[in-house]
C-alpha cells in the first residue's frame, strides 16, 4: 500500500470527477474496438505496459542480489513476482483481443531496454529510488492516458499500475539511509533528477514511436488531449514527483 504522505496516483481532476466518462471511455471494449485505430492504439498501450512489467520483473529479481539482508532480498522477491502477475494479466488480455502478446511488445523493446541501460543503478539505494520514482513517472503517464480509455481497458490498466508495496518499503529504506548519513540524501536527489528527466523522455519516445498511440493522445481517437491539456497532464507528473521525493527526504 502506498504511505500515506505519497501521492494517491489514482486521483482525478475535480472536473473529470464532476463530469464523469464521455466519449470513448463511457464505452466498453466490445463497442469502442469497433474504430480499427483506437483498437491498434490499444494493442500498442497494452504492449508497451507489458515489456515493462516483464522489464520490472527481470530488473526487481536482479536488484534482489543488491538487498543488504535476507529479508530485503525477501521482500523483492516478491515484489517481482507481483510484476510477473501483471505481465501475465496484459499477456492474456493480448491474447484475448486477437493480438499476438510478443508482436504487440516488440516495437518497445529497444525504447525501453534503452532506458533501463541509461539508468542502471550503482547500488542499493539507488535501485530503490528508481523503482519508486522513476517507475512511477512512467505510470502516472499510462494513468492519465488510462482516463480516456474504453471501461474495460482502463480497468485493466489501472489493475496492472497498482503500486506492488515498493512505495513504502523504499520510503522505509531510504529514509533510514539518510539518517544514518545524510550525505547519502544528496547523491539520491541528483540520482531522481536524472531518473525524472529520462523516464518522461523515454515515455515521449515511446508514443512519438507509434502513429495509433499518438494520435489517440492529441485527439483523433479516445478523446484525445488537446494542447492545452498535455500541458496539464505533465504539471500533474511533476507535482507527484515532487511528492515522491519529498516522501523520501530528498530535495526535488
Amino acid at each position: 500500500m502506498e504511505t500515506p504522505d505519497t501521492p494517491d496516483r489514482t486521483d482525478r481532476t475535480s472536473e473529470e470527477a464532476a463530469e464523469g466518462p464521455t466519449g470513448v471511455a463511457a464505452q466498453d471494449w466490445a463497442k469502442a474496438s469497433g474504430d480499427p485505430n483506437y483498437r491498434a492504439a490499444v494493442v500498442d498501450l497494452l504492449g508497451a505496459l507489458a515489456y515493462g512489467e516483464l522489464a520490472a520483473f527481470e530488473r526487481l529479481a536482479e536488484d534482489a542480489k543488491l538487498a543488504p539482508t535476507l529479508a530485503d532480498k525477501a521482500e523483492l522477491a516478491k515484489m517481482a513476482s507481483a510484476e510477473f502477475h501483471h505481465f501475465e494479466q496484459l499477456r492474456d488480455r493480448l491474447s484475448a483481443i486477437g493480438a499476438e502478446p510478443t508482436g504487440a511488445m516488440e516495437p518497445f523493446v529497444a525504447a525501453l531496454d534503452g532506458f533501463h541501460r541509461q539508468t542502471a543503478p550503482s547500488d542499493w539505494l539507488e535501485g530503490l529510488v528508481k523503482a519508486y520514482v522513476g517507475d512511477s513517472i512512467a505510470s502516472d503517464f499510462y494513468r492519465e492516458v488510462a482516463a480516456r480509455l474504453d471501461g474495460d481497458t482502463r480497468d485493466l490498466v489501472l489493475g496492472v499500475l497498482d503500486d506492488t508495496g515498493h512505495a513504502s518499503f523504499a520510503v522505509e529504506k531510504v529514509r533510514a539511509a539518510i539518517d544514518a548519513d545524510p550525505r547519502v540524501g544528496g547523491r539520491l536527489a541528483l540520482w531522481a533528477r536524472r531518473l525524472m528527466g529520462e523516464a518522461l523522455s523515454q515515455s515521449q519516445r515511446v508514443v512519438a514511436d507509434r502513429d495509433a498511440l499518438s494520435t489517440m493522445l492529441v485527439g483523433g481517437v479516445a478523446d484525445g488531449f488537446d494542447l492545452a491539456e498535455v500541458g496539464r497532464m505533465f504539471s500533474r507528473i511533476t507535482e507527484a514527483h515532487t511528492k515522491r521525493m519529498a516522501a523520501l527526504g530528498l530535495a526535488a
